[in-house]
C-alpha cells in the first residue's frame, strides 16, 4: 500500500540558472553544439533524499527521539512475545496462531523498515537517506505491507471457515493448505514490491530530492517526478492496485456479514461471547489499517499537507505494528497464558543455569 496526495508533474518547471546562462551563450554565439545542450537533471544524479524534518528545535527533536524508541521497543517486544510463545507452545499450533505468527513477524519486518531510519535522523539531527537506502526502503516495505494486509484477507477466511463451517475446518485448513496460503501472502507482496519500486525508480526524477514524508513512500517519490508518461504509468499501476485491495476488503467485510450471522444464531451465550473476542480484534486491525491508507488516497488536493500526509502515514505504518500485539492479546486467554508461560519458563531456566555456573 501506498499513500499521500498524488500530485502530477508540473507541465512548466522553473528554468535552472544554468539553462539561462546556456540561452545567454547561445544568443551570443548561435545555436549551441548539440553535445553541450543542458539536460535535465534526472534520477541519475541524485545520490540522496531529503526525508521530512519532524521538528523544528533539538529539544523537540530529542523528545521525538524516545517517542519513537519507545514506540519501537514495544512493538518488538509485543510481536517478540506473541511469535515466541505460537512457536514455543504446542497447544497453539493451529491455523489461526500460525497466520497470527506470521502477522506479528511481518510486523516486526514492517515498522523495522521505517523508524530506525527516523530514530537514527532525529537523533543525529540530519535528514538524508542515500538513493539506495531509499530505494531499499520503498521496496521492503511495500513487501512487508501488502504482505501484512493480503494475510489479514487470509485470517478473515480462516476465522469464517471456522464459525461458519466448523465440521469442515480441518479439511479446509489443513497444515498444507496454511502453508500455501501464507506462502501466497508473502509472494504477492514480494512481487507487489518489485513491481512498483522498478517502475517507480526507473521515471526521471528532476524536481530536486526533498521527499515529505518521514521515510521514503512511493507517492512523495512520483511528484519528483518530470516525465508526465512515466507518472501516469506508474499512477495507473496503484490504482490497479488498489482495486485489488478494495476486493480484498469486500472479500473480507463479506465473511464478516456472514460470521455475525452465524454468531446471532448462536443459542449459548458463552459461544457468542467466545466468537466474537475471535473476530472482532481481526476486525478492528483491518478497519484500521484500510480506512487510514484509503483516507490518503481519497482525500481532495485541498485537504493535502505534510502535517496531514505524516499523520495518515504514520496511523497506518507504525501504530498497527505497535498495537496489534494488545488488540488480539488483550482478549485471547490462550494467548496471554501462552506467553506467560513461555516467559516464566525462560526466566527460570535463565535463573537455572546461572545457579549452575561456578563461581
Amino acid at each position: 500500500m501506498v499513500t499521500g496526495h498524488l500530485h502530477s508533474p508540473g507541465s512548466s518547471l522553473e528554468q535552472p540558472e544554468g539553462a539561462a546562462i546556456l540561452q545567454q551563450n547561445k544568443g551570443q554565439h548561435g545555436a549551441e553544439p548539440h553535445s553541450q545542450k543542458y539536460q535535465m537533471p534526472n534520477s541519475s544524479s541524485i545520490s540522496e533524499f531529503l526525508l521530512l524534518v519532524l521538528a523544528d528545535t533539538r529539544q523537540l527533536q530529542l523528545l521525538l527521539f524516545w517517542l519513537l524508541l519507545g514506540i519501537y521497543l514495544a512493538a518488538l517486544l509485543g510481536n517478540g512475545l506473541i511469535s515466541t510463545a505460537v512457536a514455543c507452545d504446542h497447544r497453539l499450533h493451529t491455523p489461526m496462531y500460525f497466520f497470527l505468527l506470521n502477522l506479528a513477524l511481518l510486523d516486526l519486518a514492517c515498522i523495522s523498515t521505517t523508524l530506525p531510519k527516523a530514530m537514527a535522523n532525529a537523533l543525529w539531527d540530519t535528514r538524508h537517506i542515500s538513493y539506495a537506502g531509499c530505494a531499499a526502503q520503498v521496496f521492503f516495505f511495500l513487501f512487508f505491507i501488502f504482505a501484512e494486509y493480503s494475510l489479514l484477507t487470509v485470517m478473515s477466511y480462516d476465522r469464517y471457515v471456522a464459525i461458519c463451517k466448523p465440521l469442515h475446518y480441518g479439511t479446509l485448513l489443513g497444515s498444507r493448505a496454511c502453508a500455501t496460503m501464507a506462502a501466497a501472502a508473502w509472494s504477492t507482496g514480494l512481487l507487489y514490491a518489485l513491481l512498483h519500486t522498478a517502475t517507480a525508480f526507473s521515471i526521471p526524477l528532476c524536481q530536486g530530492n526533498v521527499v515529505d514524508q518521514f521515510f521514503c513512500e512511493i507517492a512523495q517519490i512520483l511528484k519528483l517526478s518530470c516525465s508526465k508518461s512515466d507518472y501516469i504509468r506508474e499512477v495507473g499501476i496503484i490504482y490497479f492496485s488498489l482495486c485489488l485491495i478494495c476486493g480484498c476488503f469486500v472479500f473480507i467485510v463479506l465473511s464478516y456479514v456472514q460470521i455475525f450471522r452465524a454468531v446471532l444464531r448462536m443459542p449459548s451465550e458463552q459461544g457468542r461471547h467466545k466468537a466474537f473476542s475471535m473476530c472482532l480484534p481481526h476486525l478492528a486491525v483491518v478497519s484500521l489499517f484500510v480506512s487510514t491508507a484509503m483516507f490518503a488516497y481519497l482525500k481532495s488536493s485541498s485537504m493535502s499537507s505534510p502535517s496531514l500526509d505524516l499523520l495518515v502515514s504514520f496511523l497506518y505504518s507504525v501504530v498497527p505494528p505497535a498495537v496489534n500485539p494488545l488488540i488480539y492479546g488483550l482478549r485471547n486467554q490462550e494467548l496471554k497464558a501462552a506467553v506467560s508461560n513461555t516467559y516464566f519458563y525462560s526466566i527460570h531456566k535463565m535463573h537455572g543455569s546461572l545457579r549452575g555456573v561456578p563461581r
